[in-house]
């Protein structure tokens, strides 16, 4: 039996991460479930699943959960916070770390699963957009493995050969062609842009996802931060990785070699796909995903983004292009921003505004250690929400 923990198991990637694993409870055990603070999915999850341990991040709401999980006759182990959280993706008996817990408050367990050698798959951006450097420093000097969760990054994993961490050239590979939906205002008239609500920004037309991922998609900045992590997880640099347009969604992303052979990795939009192909590397398990079916797709249509539609992809490559700190910030800053359009307090279009911003008043520098990162992600996102109050 494998063991495996998942942080963040209440999001959409932790729900579709346990419906593989119910597939399949022959095989692997859940140790560990985490959540922010909604108690009612985690009290499910944890009376289906009979974890050895839950953690809440949100310390207030531990005492309503351990009542209720008594009350059930449960045993599991309570922890909270982000000590909690650092603890479960480091347990002995832990195989596999499933990590989705979004946003910059999943690096610290994932860095943690680093350390511990552990099988990572992750869905977490912010352990290669903010610490690329340190966090794969962390996995090679440890033993770990990272395998990504991501549609994009995953199909790019399965077309490319295993040995691709010793660099791109000896393998023929000429280029990463990432897929793009193009979310829910790829034709969208730029003044149509101005006035959009939040629930028009959700409504993705190809991917259940969260609130947050689907303003990035609507924005492309989903994209630009996919670039960033491609760059860590492939070792290569950015003008040999290109987003592609593809409203479909039904080719994830493409390998091109220098003999002129496109390798794609196909399949319906489903989660489960990549998630599957993570748990079982280098095997093949069931994901309960459909067979994709050939013979109605009508149509497979490929465009070149615009940088004028979409400035946060724009941004995104010029960050990585700068390196250093500059994607830490850039990704503090679009934290900000979306969550400030979420609110309702900005429109969707100034969230660039507020990211150009703050890369404009944040010196950029080579953050050595996590500690000096982490205080640069709080000075970024003082300064994000400054520029923010500004504009409201």
């Amino acid at each position: 039996m494998i063991g495996l923990t998942i942080l963040g198991s209440t999001g959409s990637i932790g729900l579709s991460t346990l419906d593989v694993v119910a597939r399949h409870a022959d095989r692997y055990r859940v140790v560990a479930l985490s959540a922010n603070r909604n108690v009612e999915k985690l009290l499910q999850q944890c009376l289906d699943y009979k974890p050895d341990y839950a953690v809440l991040a949100d310390h207030s709401r531990l005492p309503e959960l351990e009542k209720r999980l008594r009350d059930q006759g449960l045993n599991t182990r309570l922890l909270s916070g982000v000590a909690g959280l650092e603890e479960i993706a480091t347990l002995s008996e832990v195989d596999y770390v499933m990590a989705a817990i979004v946003g910059a408050a999943g690096l610290l367990p994932v860095m943690a699963a680093a350390r511990a050698g552990k099988r990572i798959l992750l869905a977490n951006k912010e352990a290669l957009v903010v610490a690329g450097p340190l966090f794969m420093r962390e996995v090679e000097d440890h033993g770990a493995e990272v395998l990504p969760i991501d549609s994009e990054h995953n199909a790019v994993f399965q077309c490319m050969p295993p040995e691709f961490r010793g660099g791109l050239d000896r393998l023929g590979v000429r280029r990463i062609l990432l897929t793009a939906s193009g979310g829910p205002f790829r034709t969208a008239p730029r003044e149509v842009l101005e006035s959009v609500t939040p629930d028009q920004a959700c409504d993705h037309p190809n991917w259940e996802m969260g609130r947050k991922i689907s303003v990035d998609s609507a924005s492309m900045m989903n994209k630009g931060l996919e670039v960033i992590e491609a760059c860590w997880l492939f070792h290569t640099t950015p003008n040999r990785i290109d987003v592609v347009l593809h409203p479909q969604s039904v080719i994830h992303s493409m390998v091109e070699y220098i003999d002129g052979s496109v390798l794609a990795q196909l399949g319906n939009p489903d989660m489960r796909t990549p998630i599957a192909h993570a748990l079982a590397w280098p095997e093949r398990i069931e994901s309960g995903a459909e067979s994709l079916d050939f013979f109605t797709l009508a149509r497979l249509d490929f465009e070149k983004p615009s940088y004028e539609r979409f400035p946060c992809l724009k941004l995104a490559y010029q960050a990585i292009e700068s390196g250093g700190s500059a994607p830490a910030v850039l990704n503090a800053a679009n934290e900000v921003a979306v969550a400030a359009f979420l609110q309702a307090r900005i429109k969707f279009t100034a969230i660039p505004e507020v990211i150009v911003r703050t890369l404009g008043l944040i010196p950029l520098g080579n953050p050595g250690t996590l500690a000096e990162l982490l205080s640069l992600d709080a000075e970024a996102r003082a300064a994000a929400e400054q520029i923010v109050r500004q504009l409201v």
